[in-house]
């Protein structure tokens, strides 16, 4: 058993009869009252999310978790395949199981997190950013800017990624994961 203040990003706790991961939270001592700590909660089982409100001290059920690195291999349309980059078993994983699916490219090394009661997959952690190549774009058009102008693109992975207007198809772009935000151009 934990209590609140072990809620941290990515602990898996037991709630209402399913698994959630918790995805945000915030602790919160106002003036007037008792502490509690505010979350947003993600179904390991469905992928819905969950607002929620602990007060202090409450007592929660965390799941005990192990990582491994697992590197992705190919999505069928149903199932998202996966390799153990220690004994080269695969597990096949559901699109809601996956925080941002459209991000990940064949290859990409990820995080996947496991209970340890059943052998579970419960969920995937993508690397803080990715690089992709950006294969489709308008072209930028000169002195058709304000200040931060932005324009879509299409990278290798299909995700579509607001950029600025410099970038072109062909350059390699950093991408964040959390957030599915550009963050830089990267050069060969």
């Amino acid at each position: 058993m934990a209590s609140t203040s072990d809620i941290r990003n990515g602990l898996c706790i037991r709630y209402n009869n399913d698994i959630y991961k918790i995805v945000e939270f915030l602790h919160v001592k106002p003036g007037k009252g008792p502490a509690f700590v505010r979350t947003k909660m993600k179904s390991v089982t469905t992928g819905k999310v969950l607002d929620n409100t602990f007060s202090a001290g409450h007592k929660i059920e965390d799941v005990r978790v192990e990582t491994h690195k697992f590197q992705y291999l190919y999505n069928d349309g149903e199932f998202y395949h996966f390799m153990n980059e220690s004994d080269y078993t695969q597990i096949r994983l559901l699109e809601s199981a996956l925080d941002r699916p459209d991000l990940m490219k064949e290859g990409e090394i990820v995080t996947i997190q496991i209970n340890t009661e059943d052998n579970m997959p419960l969920s995937v952690d993508l690397p803080a950013s990715v690089i992709l190549e950006v294969t489709a774009t308008e072209p930028g058009v000169k002195g058709n800017t304000a200040t931060n102008a932005t324009k879509p693109a299409t990278v290798e992975s299909g995700a579509e990624v607001n950029v600025p207007l410099f970038i072109n198809e062909g350059d390699k772009i950093k991408v964040e994961t959390d957030k599915g935000t550009y963050k830089e151009r990267i050069k060969e």
